[in-house]
């Protein structure tokens, strides 16, 4: 098993967009390694609180030790953070100052080759679970899956060009044998996908990440994940969210949008009549992304937006 390791991405940019303060109570919905949460704990000291949560066993062990020198001002929970209702209950917590979501797939889980996220290793099972207690793999998904339900996953969350006819050939290849691993998977996409398209980025990436989203409902809830945390921000609370691909920054651009101009009327109407107030001020109308220096020393920064709001 490897060592848990992860480098946050845009760490400063990241808190400076909480604009934390000494004292209050803090959210991390997505614990990882404690890069965050570290900063955001040493950075609200002596008494800001921080609840936490992430499904991955190994990430919960090793923030705990990495944040055990702040005693008991942290709490992690294993629970997704679409879960946050939950968690603040049990936390006795109603209202947050600040509040972070990073929705990346850690460095450590991406590494360690027992868990089938990358497609460099020929080897690894086909896995992908955040949660390794979840019952769906990603062997269970190529292997029982319809081949219309098949293309239509990585259609939709891999936005595959090629998916009709890789879901074909993952059928095809299952008649004589079921897939196991990532190099059978990597095989059979770099078979589907005419010479001309394999150049640039890998090939395998898109199908392995829509396959990562299926295995794990990372875009199920999601619009109503980020309506419902930001609405628990304290006035002048941030919210504070890290995507890696387009669905997931598209989903929380339309949010933010809808909850800074709430309004219904249609556009003719001289004045608004609907009475919905924004909610929110959007304090990137444009996302930051990652500056060269951090490029060249984090490369899985690369894809990395960055969106902040602020609780009116």
């Amino acid at each position: 098993m490897l060592e848990f390791s992860h480098k946050p991405v845009m760490l400063e940019e990241c808190m400076q967009g909480l604009a934390l303060k000494d004292g209050g109570v803090w959210f991390d919905g997505t614990v990882g390694g404690g890069g965050h949460s570290y900063e955001i704990l040493r950075r609200t000291s002596p008494s800001g609180r921080l609840i936490a949560t992430d499904l991955d066993d190994e990430a919960i062990a090793a923030a705990s030790k990495r944040l055990s020198e702040f005693g008991d001002r942290f709490h992690i929970y294993k629970s997704n953070y679409k879960g946050f209702e939950r968690v603040f209950a049990k936390a006795g917590v109603d209202k947050i100052d600040g509040a972070i979501l990073d929705f990346g797939i850690s460095s450590h889980q991406i590494d360690d080759e027992e868990r089938g996220f990358s497609y460099r290793n020929g080897a690894a099972p086909l896995d992908m679970r955040m949660d390794q207690t979840a019952a769906l793999t990603a062997e269970m998904v190529v292997n029982t899956y319809s081949e219309e339900r098949l293309a239509q996953i990585l259609k939709t969350y891999g936005e595959e060009t090629f998916a009709k006819q890789i879901a074909r050939n993952i059928v095809k290849y299952r008649a004589d044998k079921p897939l196991k691993t990532s190099g059978e998977l990597s095989e059979i996409i770099q078979k589907s996908i005419p010479a001309k398209f394999r150049y640039g980025a890998p090939c395998e990436r898109k199908t392995f990440q829509a396959l990562r989203i299926e295995v794990n409902g990372e875009l199920d809830g999601l619009s109503e994940l980020v309506t419902g945390l930001t609405r628990r921000l304290k006035k002048g609370g941030r919210i504070v969210i890290l995507t890696f691909q387009s669905l997931e920054d598209r989903i929380v651009k339309e949010v933010f949008k809808k909850m800074e101009s709430p309004c219904t009327c249609p556009g003719n109407f001289p004045v608004c009549v609907c009475g919905r107030k924004p909610e929110i001020k959007i304090i990137t109308k444009k996302p930051i992304t990652a500056s060269e220096n951090e490029l060249c020393d984090n490369s899985r920064s690369k894809c990395a937006k960055l969106r902040i709001a602020e609780k009116l």
